[in-house]
């Protein structure tokens, strides 16, 4: 499983896995290893065989599992958690260089680790490298009232309440019509 490559971003992977499960629990195999292309998995990967019903089933699974870290607030409690998950899910760190790709940082538990296996590991070390990075949870589920998008969050400077400026905005203009009826 390839997690390097031309625009390789981890966190954002996780995230939209994520949200994808989130809005379509029984997401089908076939959108999966889309979302999956779409972050540079091989399409060889990807196939019914080498990306079975069973691989997409335990994928959701992980993911729904990896996804109350993406909601928690509290940092101590978000690193108990990732290390849990690494305790569980990770191997030894290992530098690969596959597919063309240059060095990079795996922690699963080699190259025929299960996609569950492989989604845990790779978010958790993903998530860690975040807090640690900045210290603090930059990601979460978007406040607006309509919408439960979770974000990964931009880092240093304020902390994000929102998915998007649309969700902001929509916010905004909400409450400003809220005190004007008041």
């Amino acid at each position: 499983m390839n997690d390097s490559g031309h625009g390789f971003r981890p966190v954002q992977r996780l995230f939209d896995l994520a949200n994808a499960v989130r809005a379509a629990p029984d997401l089908p195999r076939e959108a999966l290893a889309e979302l999956l292309a779409l972050h540079g998995e091989d399409a060889r990967d990807l196939t019914e065989s080498a990306f079975s019903a069973r691989d997409a089933d335990e994928l959701r699974t992980a993911v729904v599992r990896i996804t109350g870290v993406l909601t928690e607030t509290e940092p101590d409690r978000a690193a108990d958690e990732l290390n849990s998950l690494l305790a569980a899910h990770a191997g030894p760190p290992r530098l690969s260089r596959h597919d063309g790709h240059p060095w990079h940082l795996h922690v699963d538990r080699g190259d025929d680790a299960d996609w569950a296996d492989w989604v845990l590991a790779a978010g958790a070390l993903a998530l860690a490298q975040v807090l640690t990075e900045h210290g603090r949870i930059t990601w979460g589920e978007c406040a607006s009232a309509r919408c439960a998008t979770l974000y990964p969050g931009t880092g240093p400077g304020s902390a994000q309440r929102y998915c998007s400026a649309t969700c902001a905005s929509r916010e905004r203009v909400a409450a400003h019509r809220r005190r004007a009826k008041g």
